[in-house]
């Protein structure tokens, strides 16, 4: 298999649902927002996700290519300032770093590598923020920047659809047919440029109202998704 097949089969698998980083126990701020009445139905889940798309979104595709871009000698401590720093809640801080370290964890078991290894040691017991994580699986696997900015960017919408749908009884069809009307490939071309500029000027759009849920959400006692 030629190293462009490789990467095509590992961007595939990363773009899976059942790939076993946790993520399927997480909805992205979706289900806070149907529990405040913000996401009922296909129109309003659309706004939803266009608005997460192009903040959080943005912000993790933008991460997530930095480190790609930088894979020869990745300056983890500088990019997880930087990741830090446009995370304000402390619960999607503790998400973010869990996802993080599932992700690496099973990565490195089907792409062993040395920059896995080097992340790993670096994250300790907390782990790594899960964009730095993808990123770093992106370089392990071979996925050029671009496409890693596009996973990552198909990640910030497609966890929040899934959980639409079991959520609130959304047709899956229907739910299906809105992701792949999402313009995630602007989004991902915008994080692409962004990342080959100094690290302190990457998109630092905030989602202020996913955050604050966050925080509510993570006080509740009953829940289907952990965040």
């Amino acid at each position: 298999m030629t190293s462009e097949a490789t990467a095509s089969v590992a961007m595939l698998l990363l773009a899976d649902a059942r790939f076993p980083s946790g993520a399927h126990a997480h909805s992205g701020g979706l289900e806070a927002a149907a529990d405040n009445g913000r996401v009922v139905d296909l129109a309003t889940l659309e706004q939803f996700l266009v608005g997460r798309l192009r903040t959080a979104g943005l912000v993790d595709a933008a991460l997530a290519a930095a480190v790609v871009v930088r894979r020869a000698d990745p300056p983890w401590r500088s990019l997880e300032l930087e990741a830090a720093s446009r995370i304000a809640s402390p619960a999607l801080r503790r998400t973010s770093r869990q996802l993080g370290r599932q992700l690496i964890r099973s990565a490195r078991v089907i792409w062993p590598s040395a920059i896995l290894d080097e992340l790993s040691r670096f994250g300790g017991a907390a782990g790594p923020f899960h964009p730095i994580g993808l990123g770093a699986v992106g370089a392990a696997a071979g996925i050029d920047v671009g496409a890693v900015a596009l996973l990552a960017a198909h990640h910030a919408v497609a966890a929040p659809a899934s959980a639409a749908v079991r959520l609130l009884g959304l047709d899956p069809v229907a739910v299906t047919a809105l992701l792949a009307r999402i313009d995630t490939e602007r989004v991902a071309e915008t994080a692409r440029r962004a990342a080959t500029g100094p690290l302190e000027a990457l998109p630092g759009r905030s989602s202020t109202l996913i955050e604050l849920e966050a925080e509510e959400h993570a006080s509740k006692e009953v829940r289907l998704f952990a965040s």
